[in-house]
């Protein structure tokens, strides 16, 4: 059984990996708040697949098996700097680009720090929350045509980087008083939504990097670098 199918079993059925619809990201401010909640709702939904039978965390392999047996693993050997491939000794861009060892290593620090909130927390996630890759009608449908990146991990990192990509939608304001009102309760959500936004802002600001993006890798620093106000806030 191939992986899209692995996934698709463990899914359930509400949510959709063939969708119909347009890219969320043509969605303006006012028309996602006004089905903010059909995100949410779905991407709940994932975090509520049956994952028994798969261990560790980190992202799944073609078998649909993960490589790390704790989150602290999976997230700091992410930037590990003798990985193979495309990684590969990633510091030197700190020479090369315009990646900012600084602020690299603040925040991978602020990260560490807060690992442990989130380890334990076993979840399927898509861990490609885009708008540009989301798919919805804007009215009753959202649908995750990409499970490239999906994994195990805490449930909170789809919705971190739906922030990261459109900070400016207030996803976690937005998230908070969801939850509010249908009396869910999110052990230690704020530094756990920390924990994924500093990991996957740090990972994507790397990327963009990586392309010679500068004007994306300002507008992740800045986001990233706002973030903990606006969390403490909440």
């Amino acid at each position: 059984m191939g992986k899209d199918n692995i996934i698709k079993s463990m899914l359930p059925e509400t949510v959709s990996m063939t969708p119909k619809g347009f890219i969320a990201d043509e969605l303006n401010p006012k028309q996602f708040a006004d089905c903010h909640v059909l995100f949410f709702d779905n991407i709940l939904e994932i975090s509520s697949s049956d994952i028994a039978g798969l261990e560790g965390y980190g992202e799944f392999n073609d078998d649909c098996k993960t490589e790390y047996g704790t989150c602290r693993e999976f997230l700091i050997d992410t930037f590990s700097e003798d990985k193979e491939g495309y990684w590969y000794n990633w510091r030197e861009m700190f020479e090369t680009t315009v990646l900012d060892r600084g602020f690299v290593e603040k925040y991978l620090g602020e990260m560490k720090d807060r690992i442990d909130y989130c380890e334990g927390k076993r979840y399927l996630v898509n861990n490609n929350t885009f708008f540009e890759i989301m798919i919805t009608d804007g009215k009753t449908t959202v649908g995750f045509p990409d499970w490239s990146r999906s994994g195990i991990c805490d449930f909170l990192l789809d919705f971190a980087i739906m922030d990261l990509n459109k900070p400016y939608l207030h996803i976690p304001e937005l998230f908070v008083e969801y939850c509010k009102k249908r009396d869910i309760v999110i052990p230690d959500f704020k530094e756990r939504f920390l924990c994924m936004a500093y990991y996957k802002g740090i990972d994507t600001l790397r990327w963009h990097a990586s392309i010679d993006d500068t004007e994306s890798c300002m507008s992740i620093m800045k986001s990233v670098s706002q973030l903990k106000d606006r969390i403490y806030a909440l």
